[in-house]
């Protein structure tokens, strides 16, 4: 009904329809109806300010745009008049907006009932003429390093992402997902929208990103997509509840934690089973420890945990593979609609991201950036011939990721060519390692490694509040905010404890020798973020440069 609705309101073959929402049905019904009718969808992040959103929408030459509320409303009247291509904005929850008279707008019901009012034979009209070839689907990278740039995925792009995921990810109408991620994000699409319509999986909706430990509780998913963040939050959880029980139920958690670490040795060395006697400890542990443990979190019908959209700290993986979890790393980009690397169940090794899907090649160029082929590679940039250039050469992605193959075929990434540090004595250092190891912390939220050009390492941390908190109250520590959380010496020395933990495992280039607690919490609003919770290293040293003076200004 919403696509006929388009075309009933003038919309035409390629016009682009932009989706400005948080996960909800209304955004599946966008983009599917829009693609049915031979659109284009484009999405936009909720939290995008509105520079983004004219950025994005004068930019991709939208038409339509789906906001979701009067926020989101407010966005684009605001820069509507600077984007002349913009015609029409449908708002799905009407709340606040009874006294709005812009021409432009119109309720998302209304556009349905202008589709139900249509010939449905147009609508089977309409689908017959879709072609591999077209173009259904635009999605704007993150822009860590600049403006977003508009991948181009046609439908042969997301045809194949679709049957190679069936592959590495088999799912059944039995089968249940928890969407949380924004539906802009690639990985997020095939996991919540492609796989459920080809397999009738279920798709559940989170209510936000906050709730999500919880609602993994209540809706018990089969299939899973975690990026680091949230299995760095639920292991943190975990941590902090163990460290708080009483000494025998610590020493319960310790000795099965202790015995699960074998267990997911075993697990690994033979390929993803567990041969006897192990298997018997397995189904003990499972009774007492493992099984209700799994409950807690609502993973235990999980049967396809997986992390992706940035690396993952090994410690996290083996903490989870310790409880019976068994996270399958996935690697892939917009470029290539999010599928392109995946760690198979009997094919575990920590540490690197897995093996090239089916129909997938992998390379690795003079310089070490790791180059890609697929049918899942995308046509180019959108109005950007010269970016298209550079990312595509021969049939081959140029990934931007610095990696390396094994005689297995086992990738592993060693962090964004642009993000290498080469310091002052000329040593080589990948920042993403050392951050994820001190990411892995419970009471590290975020981490940004600084040193390009420098005689050492420092950093700027950003803390986990509730954890934190929850350590400073009861030590009786008194605060009101987080700034004044973050300024307290005793958070300070916590923080650096940690620090010191993981120095002792890294080469003496590679230590950090200062750091600075964030006085505020990084966010998308703010520029230190991208949509998809990625630091934009440059912002967040503008923002910071005075404290990462400081920690340059004296000795070290």
């Amino acid at each position: 009904a919403f696509g006929l609705g388009l075309v009933a309101l003038g919309l035409e073959t390629a016009d682009r329809v932009a989706i400005q929402s948080e996960d909800r049905p209304e955004w599946l019904f966008s983009e599917i109806g829009a693609i049915c009718v031979g659109a284009t969808s484009m999405g936009v992040y909720s939290t995008s300010p509105p520079a983004e959103v004219e950025y994005l929408l004068a930019h991709s030459g939208a038409r339509f745009i789906v906001a979701e509320d009067q926020e989101q409303v407010d966005k684009a009247l605001c820069v509507a008049d600077k984007c002349p291509a913009l015609e029409r904005i449908i708002y799905i929850d009407p709340k606040g907006l009874r006294g709005y008279r812009d021409r432009r707008l119109i309720a998302f019901d209304e556009v349905e009932r202008l589709g139900r009012a249509s010939d449905p034979a147009r609508f089977e009209q309409l689908i017959d003429e879709r072609t591999f070839d077209e173009t259904p689907m635009l999605v704007y990278t993150s822009g860590t390093t600049g403006p977003p740039k508009g991948a181009m995925l046609s439908g042969a792009n997301l045809a194949n992402a679709v049957v190679i995921a069936g592959d590495s990810f088999p799912a059944t109408s039995d089968d249940r997902v928890l969407s949380y991620l924004p539906l802009c994000h690639v990985a997020e699409k095939l996991f919540s929208i492609h796989i459920p319509i080809a397999t009738g999986a279920s798709a559940n909706f989170a209510e936000s990103v906050e709730t999500v430990t919880q609602n993994l509780r209540e809706v018990k998913p089969t299939i899973f997509l975690g990026v680091p963040r949230i299995w760095e939050k639920i292991a943190a959880g975990v941590a902090i509840r163990a460290r708080d029980a009483d000494p025998l139920k610590r020493l319960f958690f310790r000795i099965w934690l202790a015995v699960g670490r074998r267990l997911a040795a075993v697990w690994i060395r033979n390929r993803g089973r567990y041969p006897f006697p192990w298997n018997l400890v397995y189904i003990a542990g499972w009774t007492v420890f493992y099984g209700p443990l799994q409950e807690k979190l609502g993973l235990s019908r999980c049967h396809t945990p997986v992390s992706g959209a940035a690396p993952i700290a090994p410690e996290v993986l083996r903490f989870f593979h310790s409880i019976g979890i068994h996270i399958r790393e996935a690697w892939g980009m917009t470029e290539n609609a999010a599928i392109g690397v995946i760690t198979r169940p009997d094919d575990v090794v920590i540490g690197a991201v897995g093996t090239p899907t089916v129909q997938s090649e992998v390379r690795i160029a003079d310089d070490g950036e790791i180059l890609f082929k697929s049918p899942c590679v995308f046509a180019g940039y959108y109005k950007d011939p010269e970016a298209t250039r550079r990312a595509l050469e021969d049939g081959w992605l140029h990934t931007g990721d610095v990696g390396e193959i094994d005689s297995q075929n086992h990738v592993r990434i060693t962090d964004r060519k642009k993000d290498l540090i080469i310091t002052a004595g000329g040593k080589n250092i990948a920042p993403s390692e050392i951050e994820n190891r001190l990411k892995a912390s419970p009471y590290i939220h975020e981490a940004c490694v600084i040193g390009d050009r420098r005689a050492f390492l420092v950093a700027l941390i950003g803390v986990e509040r509730d954890t934190v908190a929850d350590w400073a109250m009861r030590k009786r520590i008194a605060f009101t905010t987080y700034r004044d959380l973050t300024a307290k010496q005793e958070v300070v020395e916590l923080v650096a404890d940690e620090v010191r933990r993981v120095n002792r495992d890294l080469a003496m280039p590679e230590q950090v020798k200062k750091f600075r607690l964030l006085p505020k919490e990084l966010d998308h609003e703010g520029g230190e973020l991208t949509a998809t919770m990625k630091v934009k290293r440059k912002n967040l040293e503008d923002s910071f440069r005075e404290l990462i003076d400081e920690m340059y200004g004296a000795r070290a």
